[in-house]
């Protein structure tokens, strides 16, 4: 079994961002699921380095092309091994093996007939390097880069790809999966119910040099994409390499959704023309977007992606793209997202399935894995044990050959979810109690481990570091890595001894809710105040307090489900942006802040129950969001006129607080609505 895949080469007139790296870490994950299901896998990503956009980027950096395309193309090759990629081949379009490829394919197209000289004018957009119809345009602009595209008339080659069309049609018809999800296969034949208009592919030397020329006219450079589209073929050595002949019939590509024409319709047909074997799918994902618009360097809103590994590691990185992105669809990023994904699905799901489970392996078997229980037919339960694995490595494949991984990962917490509802139904603890249930807290641990291997395996393609390294910790080599319960069950079966190490996952340091601070800073002060006439001055603070910012008792998502107020009501609300001018330490408590706010033309006063999360000197010229028009409460002897506003979330061990804050770009006093 082999397996290919491709990324788009990426052009180098832009430092790899985040739209590149999910592509590419989408291709590893796919990668790795299809050598742990036991495929001999080639993976080929690369740059594209020819066309006007790198004679401009090179310029604009006081650089000759060549030195340019060097210099960005080593950092897309640095970046990928940093992410945990492992990729087989980088080609670029300025090696001269990618060169002799193309010029042999022209030939071959040629020779054929399928390539004239002619006369053409259109709109032209730089950032895309290719002609915009009318209708293609929106109000004018180029539909990606919203600029004007300039017209252009001149003289070129072209490609006779109205030919294919009817070809093209019946093909895609005929082969339901070879452009997935099937929304862009229906938005491919949309585009071909309209005839297909030729393609131009060249540019003339008088306005362009930086290209591969032309192999039947030197005057002449090849057109960006008749050029960067043939890197899938010769980085496998085309015609007769043998690479090609070993992964060629297996390929597919994965792209984002704004070069789907090129490659669902160029493509094809150039392939047709050159007689080579049409690819076996195009996998295509959608946007990433920041603020509902399409990340770009164009617009500015780009994500360094290797900024966000670097902070949150690599597989916590990997899994938030992977789990966020439903395949084919737009996602947005939000660095607030992914560092709840990380707290709520890695930190508390995976992670204290871990810790549990290797806890009480250690507490009630010494820390040794049983072994006479592993396969434990004589439980009752067993086969039913069997096929609940059966069944979620089934699911799970089935995603991944979809090319849903998100989905794989959906199933995957569900069996987290099994596991520890499982030891909450045997409660092991109470097993180790009674001596006539010491065989059954063995079958029980012993289906615990089993199943933490499957799926420290299930999450390797997208987590590799953790799913090693759970292996290991289970006394088992990476090396050996399988789905296959039974082989799960004959390498456990030698009594390894287990490690559980420290916790993959720590929780990332965020904030706990106003009311229940507030609320240990009276019980901390009522302790420490003597008599009681002093204890009730603190209840009383207390009962302030909880007036002003509600009760720590019970849940604030509870209230929120259960309560509904009127549009009219929530107008009453003034909320607006502050910045922190000063703030200090309340005497006699750990956790109260006096904060002093700009509103713009005013200030005030408001204490805020953060003191042991956020130091005083780190909220200086921070902007909050507070409530304007709430109604003052004297809290520690200190009147506070408003209530800074924070998000709240539930966890292990008490309630979770981080605070709400804008962009600087906000001046203090604007409205929030």
């Amino acid at each position: 079994m082999k397996y290919y895949v491709t990324t788009p080469i990426y052009y180098v007139n832009a430092r790899p961002h985040l739209g590149h790296a999910y592509t590419t870490i989408i291709n590893d994950v796919l990668t790795r699921f299809h050598k742990l299901m036991g495929y001999d896998s080639y993976f080929l990503t690369g740059t594209d380095e020819h066309g006007d956009k790198i004679v401009r980027a090179a310029q604009s950096e006081g650089s000759d092309p060549q030195k340019y395309v060097d210099e960005i193309s080593a950092l897309f090759k640095a970046a990928w091994p940093k992410l945990d990629i492992q990729t087989n081949d980088f080609i670029r379009t300025t090696e001269e093996r990618h060169k002799k490829v193309v010029s042999a394919f022209m030939d071959a197209v040629n020779k054929r007939g399928d390539i004239y000289f002619g006369d053409y004018g259109g709109h032209y957009c730089f950032g895309c390097e290719r002609f915009y119809t009318e209708k293609e345009l929106v109000d004018g602009l180029c539909p990606d880069h919203l600029t004007k595209p300039e017209y252009i008339s001149e003289k070129n080659y072209f490609f006779r790809m109205s030919n294919y069309q009817d070809w093209l049609i019946d093909y895609i018809k005929a082969n339901p999966t070879f452009i997935r999800p099937e929304r862009y296969r229906n938005e491919v034949l949309g585009f071909l119910r309209d005839p297909l208009e030729d393609l131009c592919i060249t540019r003339p030397k008088s306005r362009l040099t930086w290209g591969i020329d032309v192999p039947f006219d030197k005057n002449f450079v090849t057109y960006v994409w008749f050029d960067a589209l043939i890197n899938y073929i010769s980085a496998l050595g085309w015609p007769d390499g043998e690479l090609f002949q070993k992964y060629w019939p297996v390929a597919q590509h994965t792209i984002a959704k704004d070069i789907l024409k090129p490659h669902a319709i160029f493509w094809p047909t150039m392939l047709k023309a050159a007689d080579v074997p049409i690819f076996q799918h195009l996998n295509v994902h959608g946007y990433w977007q920041i603020g509902y618009s399409k990340m770009s360097k164009s617009i500015g809103n780009v994500v360094e992606a290797l900024s966000m590994a670097e902070r949150y590691g690599n597989d916590p990185f990997r899994y938030f793209l992977i789990r966020e992105m439903n395949f084919g669809l737009d996602s947005e990023f939000s660095e607030d997202r992914l560092v709840e994904r990380y707290n709520s699905d890695l930190a508390n799901d995976l992670g204290n399935l871990w810790q549990r489970a290797l806890a009480m392996v250690q507490k009630f078997n010494d820390g040794v894995i049983p072994t006479q229980s592993l396969n434990s037919k004589n439980e009752p339960d067993d086969g039913r044990w069997q096929k609940i694995f059966d069944a979620f490595v089934s699911d799970y494949v089935g995603c991944f050959e979809d090319v849903d991984p998100r989905m794989a990962f959906v199933a995957i917490w569900e069996f987290i979810s099994l596991l520890n509802k499982t030891i909450d139904s045997e409660a092991p603890w109470v097993l180790a109690k009674n001596e006539s249930q010491k065989d059954r807290l063995k079958v029980v641990l012993a289906r615990l481990i089993k199943g933490l291997a499957l799926l420290g395996a299930l999450i390797w393609p997208v987590m590799p570091n953790t799913g090693s390294e759970m292996w290991r910790r289970l006394g088992l080599d990476p090396s050996d890595m399988t789905t296959d319960i039974d082989k799960i069950t004959s390498l456990l079966a030698h009594g390894n001894k287990i490690s559980a190490g420290q916790a993959f996952f720590p929780r990332l340091e965020t904030e706990k809710t106003k009311a229940k601070e507030i609320k240990e800073a009276a019980k901390d002060l009522a302790k420490k105040e003597a008599g009681k006439e002093a204890a009730k001055e603190v209840a009383k603070e207390l009962a302030k307090t909880e007036a002003a910012f509600g009760s720590a008792e019970g849940s604030g998502i509870s209230r929120l489900e259960s309560e509904t107020v009127t549009i009219e009501e929530f107008k009453r609300l003034d909320l607006r942006v502050a910045k922190v001018l000063a703030a200090e330490a309340l005497p006699k408590s750990r956790k109260l802040i006096k904060l002093t706010l700009s509103l713009g033309d005013s200030q005030r006063t408001i204490v805020a129950g953060i003191g042991q999360h956020y130091k005083p000197e780190e909220l200086i010229d921070r902007n909050v969001v507070i409530v304007a028009n709430l109604t003052p409460a004297k809290l520690m002897g200190v009147t506070s006129n408003g209530m800074v506003l924070c998000a709240t979330d539930r966890a292990e061990g008490g309630e979770l607080l981080t605070l709400l804050t804008t962009s600087q770009d906000f001046a203090p006093g604007s409205k929030v609505s």
